[in-house]
């Protein structure tokens, strides 16, 4: 899983924002492992080919399952790193992202019919319900359910596991929480100097 923070640091006298990427990997027996942090002003798919590479090149054999928020390039280059990996886009992003497209006045009728699709038991019952979200919503939302069937294949692979797996890799918060759980993460913008 990864995450991106924004870090100031002190550079020739002026402070500067650059991006802080966070790798975090979930063991089997659910023990969380800071895999990586990497700073860097850009992300694309030369960057994290880099990444993975480096990650690859300090031991790492096999990744099982990838959760991203559908950065660009991104599931490209673990495809292309680790070729056995599943890649499983961040329902919560995408659900998120999909409200951009929706007026006030229809936010809670789409949610609901996206949430028949997001809480399926199974992917068919996922693509049944992302088939009836379809006919109820492409007139007004056609963006919004291109992106869906566009990503579909990459936002269902969670349906493959057991729900307690599926709680943990549909969803890129525990990465994004991460920060909070250090003890000294309010202290890192202050002590930082590139």
């Amino acid at each position: 899983m990864a995450g991106c923070y924004s870090l100031q640091s002190k550079e020739a006298g002026s402070i500067k924002t650059k991006a802080v990427h966070c790798l975090l990997g979930v063991g089997r027996d659910g023990t969380k492992d800071l895999l990586g942090l990497y700073i860097n002003e850009t992300e694309g798919a030369k960057f994290w080919l880099q990444v993975l590479s480096d990650l690859q090149n300090r031991g790492v054999t096999d990744i099982l399952i990838a959760c991203i928020d559908n950065l660009k390039g991104f599931a490209e280059a673990i495809e292309s790193v680790f070729p056995q990996t599943e890649v499983q886009l961040c329902v919560v992003h995408q659900l998120r992202n999909s409200t951009k497209y929706v007026a006030y006045k229809d936010l809670k009728p789409v949610m609901a019919s996206l949430k028949k699709v997001y809480t399926a038991s199974t992917k068919e019952q996922a693509q049944t319900a992302l088939d009836e979200l379809e006919k109820e919503w492409k007139t007004k939302y056609p963006s919004m359910i291109k992106s869906w069937f566009a990503n579909w294949e990459r936002l269902s692979n969670y349906f493959k596991y057991p729900q307690e797996i599926r709680r943990v890799i549909y969803t890129t918060n525990i990465i994004e929480s991460f920060p909070q759980s250090t003890p000294e993460s309010n202290q890192i913008q202050t002590r930082v100097q590139l």
